[in-house]
């Protein structure tokens, strides 16, 4: 079967899965595009890491089943990015994105993520690297800036641009902000007066009035969804109908309940079972705080078992009554 043209999403009116840096695995981006994101992102994928053949940067960047399939790279070297996007593109992927936007002190603490955005001549050398390497499309994924002093996501578009980028990703707060207060959709309507290549706004938006309100406000052509769809994979596909002019019916408790099992039980046959229940927990938490039906000891049992089987059991049974004021969740890192 042909792979579909991957330049659709890119310029469809709708909603993606934004990269979450160790939370948008394979099963989770399998689960949200079935269910009709428009597209979805892959968790940040270390370049150098991916192109020497580290075991965790090859699952990171793992696709099969997710069309398109969309890898997002990290790094500040234009040698290894372009090398890890080659790789990338050899294994299957329909578009590369350079993270320029992750605020996370690891990331940055070696000159990448949004700390390119203090080097625009350098992040320019970069893109340049990733764009010779690949014939598909390539896009890149920004903050507004460093800081408030230096809001360069402008004048960082409008080089990727002239690079023959196909699409900016852009979240409305600057790399200093990192999670902080409200993204400034308005801000990035800047980006949108500065290029014509289709723009996707990310931050904040957590459901279809935030989306409406985002593109209203930003003149973006799509939004990004990332924090708010952790243990709701399916919000994604709800705000991309919603923008379409369609109604998407959430699932009940008993659709939740399959989708938290086949993501959970995809993670222990990806990762293996010792693995594979360490990567889940920030699922399960989120899972579990959504729907509610867990007491405060059966949560903690559900996040600290080593064995696969009791946390199965747990996460049905925190389906069975769900709470209608779910628990907080912590906040996720996101590029």
């Amino acid at each position: 079967m042909p792979r579909p043209d991957a330049r659709g999403p890119l310029l469809a009116r709708g909603a993606l899965l934004a990269p979450l840096s160790g939370v948008t695995d394979l099963h989770m981006r399998r689960i949200a595009r079935r269910l009709g994101a428009t597209a979805t992102v892959s968790e940040m994928v270390a370049a150098e890491d991916f192109a020497r053949g580290t075991e965790e940067a090859r699952l990171r960047a793992e696709g099969e089943g997710v069309l398109p399939h969309i890898v997002q790279l990290a790094g500040c070297d234009p040698r290894w990015m372009a090398e890890g996007a080659r790789l990338a593109e050899a294994n299957g992927a329909d578009v590369i994105d350079v993270n320029m936007g992750c605020p996370a002190k690891a990331v940055t603490g070696g000159q990448a993520g949004s700390a390119l955005m203090r080097d625009l001549d350098h992040a320019e050398r970069l893109l340049a690297a990733v764009r010779e390497a690949v014939s598909v499309p390539v896009t890149v994924k920004m903050r507004l800036g460093w800081d408030d002093a230096t809001r360069n996501a402008p004048d960082l578009a409008r080089r990727a641009e002239r690079l023959g980028y196909a699409a900016v990703t852009v979240h409305g707060r600057t790399r200093q902000q990192f999670y902080t207060g409200r993204a400034d959709w308005a801000a990035i309507r800047l980006v949108r007066d500065a290029v014509a290549i289709p723009l996707v706004a990310n931050g904040d938006v957590a459901g279809l009035d935030d989306a409406r309100a985002c593109l209203q406000a930003s003149g973006a052509d799509a939004v990004m969804i990332g924090r708010a769809a952790v243990g709701r994979p399916w919000l994604v596909a709800a705000v991309a109908a919603g923008l379409a002019g369609e109604t998407l019916a959430e699932p009940d408790a008993a659709a939740k309940a399959a989708l938290a099992a086949e993501h959970y039980d995809g993670l222990i046959a990806l990762y293996g079972a010792r693995m594979g229940v360490r990567h889940a927990r920030k699922h399960l938490a989120a899972y579990a705080d959504h729907a509610g039906g867990l007491t405060p000891d059966e949560r903690t049992r559900l996040l600290t078992t080593g064995d696969p089987a009791e946390a199965a059991r747990l996460l049905r049974r925190a389906f069975e009554a769900p709470s209608a004021q779910p628990a907080a969740r912590p906040e996720q890192q996101a590029a």
